[in-house]
């Protein structure tokens, strides 16, 4: 019996649903109007065998009727009553309904269903003279797609989807579906005879597919199928496909998979999965860092899907992952590298242009499948690829350029020596060679120029600072064991993988110069403030450390700001504070970690008063003047600075201050506050708010880090003697002496203090 057949995918992945079944010898037919369905025609014993052997598509339908519906539900009963239901449903059948309607005048899905399984249910009553359908046999699934208007009926052969093959139990985070993952694995050139990695591969599913793939592996063989319970499929169908599909099966295959994932418990899930689905002895499954994965063998290829991050924050979390592929891979220089993400900004994000890209949907996530083609294996060490359409031959595609991938053959007579092969993620050159060297050498000479200062109690300071301007990096040592590393955006012409390969260099130089251990290296990225940009913060880790400065304790935060919560260029002034603060009523305004009311403590302050709008912030504070065992009377107060100052007894502040330091940032939004802050615009208000609140002859040190910042001593001199500062309160050892700027301001007895 002849049968009208179709084969469902996701949309994109119809080529490879039809490559399959020819490979079956039957001639699929495809067309723009049935996106996701494959048709062909074939016999019992085809259906079964597409069943098994499918490895893409998501069912195989058997079509019943096709016919246009328009809004006349009278079509719909007629053709699903002249369906011969008999021919295919025993008496006791249990019938389910699914339907669908895309773009259709009929666009009830409840009402298309309803209406079809009472067609069904009276041309059955009719056929077997029942008064009801009893509907305790077999399960048969009955199908109606509208599209614009034009209906189709099917049943449904297979019953749960295709890539329900029985090996997978047990599910880690967001796992691939086998029938998408099988499909990734076709879309690339690894035929079976190449080593294959993925290295975020979780529970394991990329890598089963392939391996029984080059096993020649049925997907179906292990699991069950509707139709198998069919009267009109006799069983000695099925027992023959299975046995012809075990006779094909091969017995081990060229290169072991390598699968490589930090989640010991995803790793655990895979391992069993292998096992499931007769493969562990082809698939290596190994607990490691995707930043340290690295494989000797030749011209392989990367198969791997990364994890995505749905929300904005955990996608943000990621880009240092993301920005670090292209690094990672250039260990790899003869392989080719597919990657499937969510990112469809990847290319951007890596800097690199893939060689091809395909949209397939993973669920309805919109993914994308990037594919980065690299050298192909020299003559005489692999069988031709296999291309798109099913045919073994070379890879012969274009890029999005225009131009041939780098795929190349190698050298046309034996004589001659093999070009050498282009890596897709180039690594670094010579210069950066050059770099480091030169690196090394600066660095050694500003470690040996300020040798003495441990010896003069400073153990934090500014150790390099673009002293070689071709590596720019600025680098400050705490307690002589940890480095803390800025990296400032600059131009470079390096590619982000590539810059990130050479920034690894440069760190791991400068842990290795300085004799400091590589896990106690802090590196961040300060990029330029620009407009209303502010500093955010970075992460969670909280890796605190102890840092000691002027007799002093405080807790530095080496990991999750892009400061660790004692600003180093700030040490000379909080000395002066320090000297000037005994007996004094002391104000600290945008205290941050509370440093400078540490000082002002230790230096014999009546009292102090820090004002921060952030908790975590005067917490910390808290914490640094504890650790230091400073009493007395200091308070902490949460408050908008601004606020503060043109209200302060709403705070219990009613008596003016001695000695003032206001270190205020250059720009900070807040949901807490009614305005912006900007330096530029508010720091006369802020200053002449101020004024109100520092006795005559009271000590104000201002200080700004805005590298354009401009003080508007105009408008202040009816207030306060003002005197600029910056060269005494900049140390020696940075080597930017405009890291800051700051004043001594000497407060007047004027009366205009606020207006």
């Amino acid at each position: 019996m002849q049968l009208n057949l179709i084969a469902t995918s996701v949309m994109g992945l119809e080529a490879l649903a039809a490559r399959e079944l020819k490979e079956l010898g039957l001639d699929p037919r495809n067309s723009e109007s049935l996106a996701g369905r494959t048709r062909f025609v074939g016999t019992e014993r085809d259906l079964v065998r597409a069943n098994l052997h499918l490895r893409t598509a998501g069912k195989v339908l058997i079509e019943l009727a096709e016919f246009d519906l328009g809004d006349d539900f009278e079509v719909l009963f007629d053709a699903v009553d002249s369906v011969a239901w008999e021919d295919w449903m025993p008496r006791d059948a249990a019938v389910t309904v699914e339907a669908r309607s895309v773009r259709s005048t009929i666009t009830s899905v409840p009402a298309l269903q309803r209406a079809v399984k009472k067609g069904i249910a009276g041309r059955l009553c009719r056929a077997y003279r029942l008064d009801r359908l009893d509907e305790t046999g077999p399960a048969y699934s009955v199908e109606l797609s509208v599209y614009k208007d034009r209906a189709c009926l099917t049943l449904n052969s297979t019953g749960r989807g295709l890539h329900r093959r029985g090996y997978r139990l047990l599910n880690a985070a967001a796992p691939l579906r086998e029938t998408l993952a099988a499909a990734l694995v076709d879309l690339s050139v690894w035929n079976g005879d190449r080593p294959l990695l993925d290295p975020f591969c979780g529970s394991g599913t990329i890598l089963i597919e392939a391996a029984m793939k080059a096993r020649r592996i049925a997907p179906g063989l292990s699991r069950e199928f509707d139709a198998e319970a069919w009267p009109v499929f006799p069983a000695s169908i099925w027992e023959d496909a299975r046995r012809e599909a075990r006779a094909r099966i091969l017995p081990s295959i060229p290169e072991r998979l390598r699968g490589v994932d930090i989640d010991p418990e995803a790793l655990k899930y895979a391992r069993y999965h292998a096992r499931r689905a007769g493969v562990e002895n082809d698939v290596d499954f190994e607990l490691g860092d995707f930043l340290q994965v690295a494989d000797p063998r030749p011209y392989g290829c990367v198969i791997t899907n990364p994890p995505y991050g749905e929300r904005l924050g955990e996608k943000e979390s990621l880009r240092p992952l993301y920005e670090s592929i292209p690094a990672v891979l250039s260990r790899f220089p003869t392989w080719s590298h597919y990657v499937y993400t969510a990112w469809n900004d990847f290319e951007t994000v890596i800097g690199q242009e893939a060689t091809r890209r395909r949209k397939i949907y993973n669920g309805r996530i919109e993914c994308t499948y990037f594919q980065f083609l690299g050298p192909k294996p020299p003559r005489g060490r692999a069988a031709a690829e296999p291309a798109e359409n099913g045919t073994a031959e070379p890879i012969a595609e274009v890029s999005a350029a225009g131009n041939p991938p780098t795929e190349t053959d190698a050298a046309e007579t034996p004589i001659r020596a093999p070009a050498e092969p282009k890596a897709v993620f180039a690594g670094l050159d010579d210069y950066a060679g050059y770099q480091e060297e030169q690196f090394r050498r600066c660095l050694a000479n500003r470690a040996r120029h300020l040798r003495n200062y441990p010896k003069r109690g400073i153990t934090c300071y500014r150790l390099y600072e673009r002293d070689f301007p071709e590596v720019p990096l600025v680098i400050d040592i705490y307690e002589g064991e940890y480095l803390h590393i800025a990296e400032f955006d600059r131009p470079d012409g390096r590619t982000p993988g590539v810059h990130r390969l050479w920034l690894d260099r440069m760190t791991a130089a400068a842990a290795e110069t300085l004799g400091i251990a590589p896990e106690n290296v802090f590196l961040k990225r300060r990029a330029r403030q620009k407009g209303t940009s502010q500093y955010e913060k970075l992460g969670e880790q909280g890796r605190f450390i102890t840092a000691r400065e002027g007799g002093l304790s405080f807790r530095c935060n080496m990991t999750d700001y892009l400061d660790t919560g004692l600003f180093l260029d700030h040490r000379l002034m909080r000395g002066m504070v320090r000297d000037q603060a005994a007996g004094k009523r002391f104000l600290n305004l945008f205290c941050y970690t509370g440093s400078f009311t540490c000082y002002a403590a230790d230096g014999g302050a009546a009292s102090s008063v820090s004002v921060d709008l952030s908790p975590r912030y005067l917490e910390w504070a808290e914490a640094n003047l504890e650790m230091n065992g400073l009493a007395g009377e200091h308070r902490f107060i949460r408050a908008d600075v601004m606020k503060f100052l043109a209200n302060p007894d709403l705070y219990g502040v009613t008596e003016p201050f001695d000695l003032c330091v206001c270190d205020p940032p250059t720009f900070s939004n807040s949901k807490s506050t009614e305005s912006d802050w900007d330096v530029r615009r508010r720091h006369a208000e802020l200053l002449r708010l101020l004024a109100g609140l520092i006795v005559p002859g009271g000590a104000v040190y201002f200080s700004s880090n805005f590298r354009h910042f401009k003080l508007d001593e105009e408008s202040l001199a009816d207030l306060y003697q003002i005197r600029e500062i910056s060269r005494r309160t900049v140390p020696e050892e940075f080597r930017n002496k405009h890291i800051h700027k700051s004043w001594r301001m000497i407060r007047c007895a004027s009366r205009n203090a606020g207006n």
